[in-house]
Protein backbone atom coordinates (compact mmCIF):
# COMPACT_ATOMS: atom_id res chain seq x y z
CA UNK A 1 0.00 0.00 0.00
CA UNK A 2 1.22 3.49 -0.85
CA UNK A 3 1.32 6.57 1.32
CA UNK A 4 -0.21 10.00 0.85
CA UNK A 5 1.45 12.84 2.73
CA UNK A 6 2.80 16.37 2.60
CA UNK A 7 6.56 16.71 3.03
CA UNK A 8 6.34 20.50 3.11
CA UNK A 9 3.65 23.10 3.68
CA UNK A 10 4.02 26.85 3.24
CA UNK A 11 1.52 29.58 4.08
CA UNK A 12 1.68 33.20 2.98
CA UNK A 13 -0.77 35.80 4.32
CA UNK A 14 -3.23 33.01 5.11
CA UNK A 15 -5.59 33.79 7.99
CA UNK A 16 -3.42 34.62 11.04
CA UNK A 17 -0.22 33.36 9.39
CA UNK A 18 1.90 35.99 7.68
CA UNK A 19 4.60 33.48 6.81
CA UNK A 20 4.91 29.85 7.86
CA UNK A 21 6.92 26.91 6.58
CA UNK A 22 6.71 23.34 7.83
CA UNK A 23 8.82 20.32 6.83
CA UNK A 24 7.23 16.92 7.43
CA UNK A 25 8.24 13.30 6.97
CA UNK A 26 4.98 11.39 6.64
CA UNK A 27 4.36 10.78 10.32
CA UNK A 28 1.26 12.22 12.02
CA UNK A 29 1.60 15.89 12.94
CA UNK A 30 0.55 17.06 16.42
CA UNK A 31 -0.10 20.81 16.55
CA UNK A 32 -0.51 22.43 19.94
CA UNK A 33 -0.80 25.91 21.36
CA UNK A 34 -3.29 28.23 23.08
CA UNK A 35 -6.75 28.91 21.74
CA UNK A 36 -6.71 31.47 18.94
CA UNK A 37 -3.03 30.95 18.10
CA UNK A 38 -3.74 29.72 14.55
CA UNK A 39 -3.70 25.92 14.85
CA UNK A 40 -6.92 25.31 12.94
CA UNK A 41 -5.74 27.68 10.22
CA UNK A 42 -2.98 25.18 9.41
CA UNK A 43 -5.54 22.39 9.06
CA UNK A 44 -7.66 24.61 6.84
CA UNK A 45 -4.63 25.21 4.61
CA UNK A 46 -4.09 21.44 4.27
CA UNK A 47 -7.78 20.97 3.47
CA UNK A 48 -7.26 23.13 0.39
CA UNK A 49 -5.24 20.27 -1.08
CA UNK A 50 -8.69 18.91 -2.00
CA UNK A 51 -11.51 20.40 -4.10
CA UNK A 52 -13.99 22.80 -2.55
CA UNK A 53 -13.96 25.53 0.06
CA UNK A 54 -11.99 23.76 2.77
CA UNK A 55 -12.96 22.59 6.22
CA UNK A 56 -14.52 25.92 7.24
CA UNK A 57 -16.39 26.31 3.93
CA UNK A 58 -15.06 29.86 3.72
CA UNK A 59 -14.77 32.12 0.72
CA UNK A 60 -11.35 32.94 -0.68
CA UNK A 61 -11.71 36.49 0.62
CA UNK A 62 -12.36 35.27 4.18
CA UNK A 63 -9.08 33.34 4.16
CA UNK A 64 -6.89 36.36 3.47
CA UNK A 65 -4.88 37.85 6.28
CA UNK A 66 -5.99 41.22 7.66
CA UNK A 67 -5.27 44.09 7.56
CA UNK A 68 -3.04 43.62 4.51
CA UNK A 69 -5.76 41.92 2.39
CA UNK A 70 -3.20 41.28 -0.35
CA UNK A 71 -4.41 37.78 -1.05
CA UNK A 72 -2.99 34.49 0.19
CA UNK A 73 -1.09 31.44 -1.00
CA UNK A 74 -0.75 27.85 0.24
CA UNK A 75 1.79 25.49 -1.31
CA UNK A 76 3.15 22.07 -0.56
CA UNK A 77 4.95 18.99 -1.83
CA UNK A 78 2.36 16.24 -2.08
CA UNK A 79 3.55 12.63 -2.14
CA UNK A 80 0.86 10.39 -3.61
CA UNK A 81 1.11 6.79 -4.79
CA UNK A 82 4.82 6.96 -5.50
CA UNK A 83 4.78 10.35 -7.25
CA UNK A 84 5.60 13.82 -5.90
CA UNK A 85 3.69 16.91 -7.00
CA UNK A 86 4.20 20.57 -6.24
CA UNK A 87 0.76 21.94 -5.43
CA UNK A 88 -0.01 25.65 -5.14
CA UNK A 89 -3.35 27.29 -4.48
CA UNK A 90 -3.94 30.99 -3.99
CA UNK A 91 -6.30 33.92 -4.21
CA UNK A 92 -5.48 37.46 -5.27
CA UNK A 93 -7.38 40.07 -3.26
CA UNK A 94 -10.44 37.93 -2.65
CA UNK A 95 -10.77 36.54 -6.18
CA UNK A 96 -11.75 32.89 -6.68
CA UNK A 97 -8.96 30.56 -5.66
CA UNK A 98 -6.67 29.19 -8.33
CA UNK A 99 -4.66 25.98 -8.48
CA UNK A 100 -1.34 25.08 -10.06
CA UNK A 101 0.14 21.56 -10.08
CA UNK A 102 3.79 21.07 -11.07
CA UNK A 103 3.91 24.60 -12.42
CA UNK A 104 0.86 24.21 -14.66
CA UNK A 105 -2.57 25.75 -14.14
CA UNK A 106 -5.11 23.14 -13.05
CA UNK A 107 -8.73 22.88 -11.98
CA UNK A 108 -9.77 21.82 -8.52
CA UNK A 109 -10.90 18.48 -9.94
CA UNK A 110 -7.18 17.69 -10.41
CA UNK A 111 -6.75 17.89 -6.64
CA UNK A 112 -9.53 15.33 -6.27
CA UNK A 113 -7.60 12.90 -8.44
CA UNK A 114 -4.27 13.42 -6.65
CA UNK A 115 -5.31 13.39 -3.02
CA UNK A 116 -7.98 12.33 -0.57
CA UNK A 117 -8.56 14.53 2.49
CA UNK A 118 -10.96 13.85 5.38
CA UNK A 119 -11.62 16.04 8.39
CA UNK A 120 -13.33 16.15 11.74
CA UNK A 121 -13.86 19.58 13.32
CA UNK A 122 -15.65 20.66 16.54
CA UNK A 123 -18.65 22.07 14.64
CA UNK A 124 -19.39 18.49 13.57
CA UNK A 125 -19.84 17.35 17.17
CA UNK A 126 -23.52 18.35 16.90
CA UNK A 127 -23.96 16.53 13.60
CA UNK A 128 -26.48 14.00 14.91
CA UNK A 129 -28.74 16.49 16.71
CA UNK A 130 -28.92 19.37 14.24
CA UNK A 131 -30.45 19.67 10.76
CA UNK A 132 -30.16 17.25 7.86
CA UNK A 133 -28.03 19.66 5.79
CA UNK A 134 -24.94 19.02 7.91
CA UNK A 135 -25.38 15.25 7.68
CA UNK A 136 -25.78 15.44 3.90
CA UNK A 137 -22.59 17.48 3.73
CA UNK A 138 -20.79 14.90 5.88
CA UNK A 139 -22.00 12.06 3.64
CA UNK A 140 -21.16 13.97 0.47
CA UNK A 141 -17.63 14.58 1.71
CA UNK A 142 -17.24 10.82 2.25
CA UNK A 143 -18.81 10.14 -1.15
CA UNK A 144 -16.48 12.61 -2.83
CA UNK A 145 -13.49 10.79 -1.32
CA UNK A 146 -14.56 7.62 -3.16
CA UNK A 147 -15.90 9.26 -6.33
CA UNK A 148 -14.35 12.62 -7.34
CA UNK A 149 -17.02 13.01 -10.04
CA UNK A 150 -19.62 13.38 -7.28
CA UNK A 151 -18.73 17.08 -7.06
CA UNK A 152 -19.65 17.71 -10.70
CA UNK A 153 -22.95 15.88 -10.34
CA UNK A 154 -23.79 17.91 -7.22
CA UNK A 155 -22.97 21.21 -8.93
CA UNK A 156 -25.06 20.30 -11.98
CA UNK A 157 -28.00 19.31 -9.80
CA UNK A 158 -27.85 22.43 -7.61
CA UNK A 159 -27.57 24.79 -10.57
CA UNK A 160 -30.56 23.24 -12.35
CA UNK A 161 -32.57 23.19 -9.13
CA UNK A 162 -31.93 26.91 -8.53
CA UNK A 163 -33.29 27.65 -12.00
CA UNK A 164 -36.32 25.42 -11.42
CA UNK A 165 -36.99 27.06 -8.04
CA UNK A 166 -36.91 30.46 -9.73
CA UNK A 167 -39.59 29.32 -12.17
CA UNK A 168 -41.67 27.97 -9.29
CA UNK A 169 -41.46 31.23 -7.35
CA UNK A 170 -42.42 33.17 -10.47
CA UNK A 171 -45.48 30.89 -10.85
CA UNK A 172 -44.44 29.80 -14.35
CA UNK A 173 -46.86 27.05 -15.44
CA UNK A 174 -45.65 26.25 -18.95
CA UNK A 175 -44.25 22.69 -18.79
CA UNK A 176 -41.84 23.48 -21.63
CA UNK A 177 -39.73 25.62 -19.30
CA UNK A 178 -39.34 22.79 -16.81
CA UNK A 179 -38.54 19.75 -18.95
CA UNK A 180 -34.87 20.49 -19.75
CA UNK A 181 -34.08 21.52 -16.17
CA UNK A 182 -35.83 18.48 -14.72
CA UNK A 183 -33.94 16.27 -17.17
CA UNK A 184 -30.64 17.64 -15.89
CA UNK A 185 -31.77 17.28 -12.28
CA UNK A 186 -32.92 13.71 -12.88
CA UNK A 187 -29.64 12.53 -14.44
CA UNK A 188 -27.44 14.28 -11.86
CA UNK A 189 -29.76 13.43 -8.96
CA UNK A 190 -29.77 9.72 -9.77
CA UNK A 191 -25.96 9.75 -10.00
CA UNK A 192 -25.76 11.52 -6.62
CA UNK A 193 -28.03 8.93 -5.00
CA UNK A 194 -26.12 5.97 -6.45
CA UNK A 195 -22.77 7.42 -5.35
CA UNK A 196 -24.05 8.06 -1.83
CA UNK A 197 -25.35 4.51 -1.53
CA UNK A 198 -22.03 3.14 -2.75
CA UNK A 199 -20.19 5.25 -0.15
CA UNK A 200 -22.44 3.91 2.61
CA UNK A 201 -21.73 0.34 1.49
CA UNK A 202 -18.00 1.05 1.60
CA UNK A 203 -18.30 2.50 5.11
CA UNK A 204 -20.36 -0.47 6.30
CA UNK A 205 -17.86 -2.95 4.90
CA UNK A 206 -14.90 -1.10 6.44
CA UNK A 207 -16.59 -1.10 9.85
CA UNK A 208 -17.39 -4.80 9.68
CA UNK A 209 -13.84 -5.75 8.69
CA UNK A 210 -12.06 -3.69 11.35
CA UNK A 211 -10.94 -4.43 14.87
CA UNK A 212 -11.37 -1.06 16.52
CA UNK A 213 -11.92 0.55 19.90
CA UNK A 214 -14.62 2.76 18.41
CA UNK A 215 -18.31 1.86 18.10
CA UNK A 216 -19.80 0.78 14.80
CA UNK A 217 -22.72 2.72 13.37
CA UNK A 218 -25.62 1.30 11.40
CA UNK A 219 -26.11 3.74 8.53
CA UNK A 220 -29.12 4.38 6.32
CA UNK A 221 -29.98 6.97 3.69
CA UNK A 222 -33.55 8.17 4.20
CA UNK A 223 -35.83 10.82 2.67
CA UNK A 224 -37.60 13.56 4.56
CA UNK A 225 -40.81 12.15 3.06
CA UNK A 226 -41.54 9.21 0.82
CA UNK A 227 -38.74 7.42 -1.01
CA UNK A 228 -36.03 8.56 -3.38
CA UNK A 229 -36.98 7.57 -6.96
CA UNK A 230 -34.87 4.61 -8.03
CA UNK A 231 -33.76 5.86 -11.47
CA UNK A 232 -33.25 9.02 -13.50
CA UNK A 233 -36.48 8.32 -15.38
CA UNK A 234 -38.42 7.86 -12.14
CA UNK A 235 -36.95 11.05 -10.69
CA UNK A 236 -37.88 13.01 -13.81
CA UNK A 237 -41.45 11.70 -13.54
CA UNK A 238 -41.59 12.58 -9.83
CA UNK A 239 -40.38 16.11 -10.50
CA UNK A 240 -43.00 16.63 -13.20
CA UNK A 241 -45.75 15.23 -10.98
CA UNK A 242 -44.65 17.39 -8.05
CA UNK A 243 -44.81 20.73 -9.91
CA UNK A 244 -48.17 21.90 -8.50
CA UNK A 245 -47.11 21.10 -4.93
CA UNK A 246 -43.66 22.60 -5.47
CA UNK A 247 -45.21 25.76 -6.90
CA UNK A 248 -47.25 26.22 -3.73
CA UNK A 249 -44.10 25.75 -1.62
CA UNK A 250 -41.92 27.86 -3.90
CA UNK A 251 -39.18 25.21 -3.96
CA UNK A 252 -38.41 21.66 -5.07
CA UNK A 253 -39.68 19.05 -2.61
CA UNK A 254 -38.38 15.83 -4.19
CA UNK A 255 -34.83 14.72 -4.93
CA UNK A 256 -31.49 13.92 -3.29
CA UNK A 257 -31.39 17.34 -1.59
CA UNK A 258 -34.16 15.98 0.66
CA UNK A 259 -32.10 12.98 1.79
CA UNK A 260 -30.79 12.50 5.31
CA UNK A 261 -28.23 10.22 6.94
CA UNK A 262 -29.59 8.14 9.82
CA UNK A 263 -27.17 6.44 12.21
CA UNK A 264 -27.66 4.01 15.07
CA UNK A 265 -25.09 3.04 17.73
CA UNK A 266 -25.02 -0.60 16.65
CA UNK A 267 -24.02 -2.28 19.92
CA UNK A 268 -26.77 -0.51 21.88
CA UNK A 269 -29.43 -0.11 19.22
CA UNK A 270 -29.70 3.58 20.14
CA UNK A 271 -30.12 6.31 17.48
CA UNK A 272 -27.05 8.53 17.32
CA UNK A 273 -29.13 11.60 18.17
CA UNK A 274 -30.04 10.01 21.54
CA UNK A 275 -26.48 9.00 22.49
CA UNK A 276 -24.30 10.85 24.97
CA UNK A 277 -21.96 13.57 23.75
CA UNK A 278 -18.98 11.24 24.15
CA UNK A 279 -20.74 8.44 22.26
CA UNK A 280 -21.68 10.79 19.43
CA UNK A 281 -18.06 11.90 19.10
CA UNK A 282 -16.87 8.27 19.17
CA UNK A 283 -19.29 7.41 16.35
CA UNK A 284 -17.94 10.29 14.26
CA UNK A 285 -14.35 9.18 14.84
CA UNK A 286 -15.37 5.62 13.96
CA UNK A 287 -16.85 6.73 10.62
CA UNK A 288 -13.81 8.86 9.74
CA UNK A 289 -11.54 5.90 10.47
CA UNK A 290 -13.79 3.56 8.46
CA UNK A 291 -13.69 6.03 5.55
CA UNK A 292 -9.89 6.14 5.80
CA UNK A 293 -9.57 2.34 5.86
CA UNK A 294 -11.86 2.00 2.85
CA UNK A 295 -9.81 4.56 0.93
CA UNK A 296 -6.56 2.82 1.84
CA UNK A 297 -7.83 -0.22 -0.06
CA UNK A 298 -9.66 1.53 -2.90
CA UNK A 299 -7.49 4.57 -3.61
CA UNK A 300 -4.26 2.75 -2.73
CA UNK A 301 -3.24 4.93 0.22
CA UNK A 302 -4.88 6.23 3.39
CA UNK A 303 -6.09 9.83 3.14
CA UNK A 304 -4.76 12.92 4.83
CA UNK A 305 -6.69 13.21 8.09
CA UNK A 306 -7.43 16.59 9.67
CA UNK A 307 -8.57 16.22 13.27
CA UNK A 308 -9.24 19.54 14.99
CA UNK A 309 -9.37 19.39 18.80
CA UNK A 310 -9.88 15.67 18.40
CA UNK A 311 -9.37 14.93 22.11
CA UNK A 312 -12.55 16.81 23.06
CA UNK A 313 -15.10 14.36 24.50
CA UNK A 314 -12.66 11.44 24.20
CA UNK A 315 -11.33 9.86 27.39
CA UNK A 316 -7.62 9.02 27.66
CA UNK A 317 -8.12 5.36 26.68
CA UNK A 318 -10.01 6.22 23.50
CA UNK A 319 -7.53 8.98 22.68
CA UNK A 320 -4.64 6.49 22.90
CA UNK A 321 -6.62 4.00 20.83
CA UNK A 322 -7.21 6.65 18.16
CA UNK A 323 -3.48 7.35 17.90
CA UNK A 324 -2.73 3.63 17.63
CA UNK A 325 -5.24 3.20 14.82
CA UNK A 326 -3.94 6.21 12.91
CA UNK A 327 -0.38 4.93 13.11
CA UNK A 328 -1.40 1.37 12.18
CA UNK A 329 -3.22 2.77 9.16
CA UNK A 330 -0.14 4.72 8.09
CA UNK A 331 -2.04 7.97 7.64
CA UNK A 332 -0.54 11.43 7.97
CA UNK A 333 -3.01 12.90 10.44
CA UNK A 334 -2.79 16.61 11.26
CA UNK A 335 -4.18 17.00 14.79
CA UNK A 336 -4.64 20.00 17.07
CA UNK A 337 -4.86 20.41 20.82
CA UNK A 338 -4.15 23.03 23.43
CA UNK A 339 -1.20 21.30 25.10
CA UNK A 340 1.58 18.78 24.36
CA UNK A 341 0.29 16.43 27.07
CA UNK A 342 -2.66 15.54 24.81
CA UNK A 343 -0.24 13.86 22.40
CA UNK A 344 2.03 12.06 24.88
CA UNK A 345 0.71 8.63 23.84
CA UNK A 346 2.09 9.22 20.35
CA UNK A 347 5.69 9.34 21.57
CA UNK A 348 8.12 9.56 18.67
CA UNK A 349 5.51 8.28 16.22
CA UNK A 350 4.54 11.89 15.46
CA UNK A 351 6.10 15.24 14.68
CA UNK A 352 5.09 18.24 16.75
CA UNK A 353 4.39 21.86 15.91
CA UNK A 354 4.09 24.55 18.55
CA UNK A 355 1.95 27.51 17.47
CA UNK A 356 1.92 30.82 19.33
CA UNK A 357 0.41 34.23 18.65
CA UNK A 358 2.24 37.54 18.98
CA UNK A 359 0.38 40.76 18.22
CA UNK A 360 -2.07 38.96 15.96
CA UNK A 361 0.56 37.08 13.96
CA UNK A 362 0.86 33.30 14.27
CA UNK A 363 4.33 31.81 14.76
CA UNK A 364 5.15 28.18 14.00
CA UNK A 365 7.94 26.18 15.64
CA UNK A 366 8.72 22.69 14.38
CA UNK A 367 9.69 20.22 17.11
CA UNK A 368 10.87 16.66 16.75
Amino acid sequence: MGQLYLSSLSLSHFRSHKRAAMACDGRPVAIYGPNGAGKTNILEAVSLMSPGRGLRRSSAEEMTRRPEALGWKVSGLLHTLGAVHEVETWSDKGAARQVRVDGKSAGQVTLGRLARVLWLVPSMDRLWIEGAEGRRRFLDRATLSFEPGHADASLTYEKAMRERNRLLKDQVRDAHWYRALEGQMAEAGAAIHVARQAALEALRAAQEAAETAFPAAELELIQSEGEMPASAEALADALAESRPRDMMAGRTLVGPHRSDLAAVYAAKGVPARDCSTGEQKALLVSLILANARALAGGFGAPPLLLLDEVSAHLDSARRAALYDEICALGAQAWMTGTGPELFEDLGDRAQRIHVTDEAGISHVEMLE
